[in-house]
């Protein structure tokens, strides 16, 4: 009996610079010859690395998918600050020579100090963000004023790889080669300018590449003139919910029940579960709620 999620999973792409994670979408749809593709986590069109799709069923997988952390590798510029944060936007401010040279390593460390852990951070007015139904960055584009309030992130890790000291276009910069582990939500772009500006030259950020998006890592990763040779998910459905959730092992009954959104008896789980069937087939993500253990969602339903 053919599988009718055979064609249904993630793919895990390595974003190249320069594509919007719209424009990887347009690519993966063309791609798998479907229309049922989405993805979780956008990435600046600057930026590069891991990028989920979800292809078909996993579409509806992207808003359980596990990424509560992410990383990246990062180069922060010091000595300049830009409208967008980053590399893309106009330059607001220069730091001056004089300036500059009074960075030391150890003013940086402690700037990278203060950066890590439970931080508060005000988002950059060109984000995804939604305000009134829009995105941020969209409203900035039309003119308007974005005031986004600063909100509570974690910086897991925060290290240091490189401090060099540059020119480029006639103006002296610090450039900064960083590696970050951060709560999902947080804004390496924001990071650049909020130590640009404790040290008081300006910051942004100039190169960034996403190495990790909760489980899944640039290991998972295909780029996109590969996938076109070869059309093929990075996991099955099944794989996915297994990666992302601890295991629960389920009879061929509960299977049934479960795909007919049934609930089982509890039995003392903690927070959310792949429920895999003795062939394999993760039939749903379940979660314990009083004395039903019930569906989050159900990823084989019985009207496959």
């Amino acid at each position: 009996m053919t599988d009718p999620l055979k064609n249904s999973g993630l793919v895990v792409v390595d974003k190249p610079a320069g594509m919007t994670s719209h424009d990887v979408v347009g690519r993966l749809r063309r791609i798998f010859g479907t229309r049922k593709v989405g993805h979780a986590g956008t990435l600046d069109p600057m930026a590069t690395g891991v990028l989920v799709a979800g292809i078909e069923r996993g579409t509806k997988f992207l808003a359980h998918m596990v990424a509560s952390t992410k990383a990246y590798d990062a180069t922060i510029r010091l000595g300049a600050a830009t409208t967008t944060d980053d590399a893309e936007g106009e330059f607001l401010t220069h730091s001056s020579p004089e300036a500059l040279s009074l960075i030391t390593e150890a003013a940086i460390s402690d700037a990278v100090s203060a950066l890590t852990g439970e931080i508060m951070q005000k988002p950059a007015a060109v984000s995804a963000i939604k305000i009134g139904g829009k995105r941020a960055h969209q409203l900035v584009r039309e003119g308007e004023e974005v005031d986004i309030p600063a909100r509570p992130v974690t910086i897991m890790r925060f290290d240091v790889q490189s401090i060099r000291r540059v020119e480029d276009g006639g103006n002296p910069y610090i450039d900064i080669e960083a590696s970050v582990a951060c709560s999902s939500g947080t804004y390496i772009r924001s990071l650049a300018r909020d130590m640009g500006n404790a040290l008081g030259v300006g910051g942004h950020l100039i190169s960034l590449r996403r190495t990790e998006v909760g489980p899944f890592t640039l290991a998972d990763a295909r780029g996109l003139d590969e996938l076109a040779d070869s059309p093929v998910l990075s996991l099955s459905l099944d794989e996915a919910l297994a990666r992302s959730y601890p295991v629960l092992k389920i009879t061929e009954d509960e299977a049934a029940a479960l795909a007919m959104g049934k609930w089982l008896e509890p039995r003392g789980l903690k927070g959310v579960h792949a429920a895999v069937a003795p062939n394999g087939q993760a039939i749903a993500l379940v979660k314990e709620s009083g004395k039903r253990l019930s569906t989050v969602f159900v990823a084989r339903p019985s009207t496959l």
